[in-house]
């Protein structure tokens, strides 16, 4: 017998044995067979604990938002990449849930206004709401009133950009130069002597977004995760106006927009 907790009607939170966990398994939840209303949320015990409960409130969001039609969903750390649009809008969909649920928008909204921002209060704010950095990174991207792009670096190659409201407005955008892609030259991103620059560097905001005036900044960020292959960019960008051609494409947009070399865009759980 599995140890269990009841979360409400109908569903239980179960902590998976590492023995049946397959590579990559974050989470799943599972009709019980022999009794239809029974559902359990199935988790990674050997997760760090941010990620355990992203994925809990994860496969939270699939009970309420998907279970009906199916019996099962199985989650693992690339879903939300996977080619499939439809899987991959219900993985993301999963992810908004979760993300809404740990980091109310009310409460963070008044914790990131009229503040500077870095990653030094990014992560005490990740801390506070027990995510990750990267959770807490898009979930500001989404309530932000800047100009912010952030940069995800697998290996050194860019597997996805997620642009703020504003920036997508005065059409701030990573554009391709090869594939896979690679930082940009004379970046904090490409210099591989360099972790961390928490606080943040300016430099000229057409070294990273060739579209931007050459006299407006970009404030760079950079944090290099523990296995030396991972890299979150934040680019804070000043203030510019909406641009005429991008304007017709932001009407009736309410969300960050997600821009991936992998199909399917980032997941928060990472």
């Amino acid at each position: 017998m599995l140890p269990s907790t009841p979360l409400g009607k109908g569903v239980r939170i179960i902590r998976e044995p590492m023995a049946v966990i397959s590579a990559g398994f974050e989470g799943a939840l599972l009709r019980n067979p022999e009794d239809p209303a029974d559902w359990g949320v199935f988790y990674n015990a050997a997760a760090r604990p941010e990620r355990q409960r992203f994925t809990i409130a994860h496969e939270l969001g699939h009970f309420v938002l998907h279970r009906d039609g199916t019996s099962s969903f199985q989650c693992d750390k690339e879903s939300v990449h996977t080619g499939v649009d439809t899987l991959a809008r219900i993985e993301r969909e999963a992810d908004d849930f979760a993300g809404n649920l740990l980091i109310p928008g009310d409460v963070l909204r008044a914790q990131i206004a009229s503040r500077p921002i870095d990653f030094h209060r990014l992560s005490d704010l990740a801390h506070r709401f027990a995510v990750s950095l990267e959770a807490m990174c898009i979930r500001f991207i989404k309530y932000t009133e800047q100009r912010v792009v952030l940069v995800y670096w697998d290996y050194g190659y860019l597997k996805y950009q997620w642009r703020s409201r504003r920036a997508v407005r005065t059409g701030a955008r990573l554009i391709a130069t090869g594939d896979p892609q690679e930082p940009p030259v004379g970046t904090l991103a490409a210099d591989e002597a360099l972790e961390q620059e928490w606080d943040g560097i300016e430099v000229p905001a057409d070294r990273w977004f060739p579209g931007e005036p050459p006299h407006l900044r970009v404030r760079e960020l950079k944090h290099t995760y523990r296995d030396g292959n991972r890299v979150l960019s934040l680019l804070l960008l000043e203030s510019a106006e909406p641009r005429a051609w991008q304007q017709a494409e932001w009407e009736g947009e309410s969300v960050a927009e997600v821009d991936a070399f992998l199909p399917g865009g980032p997941s928060m759980r990472s």
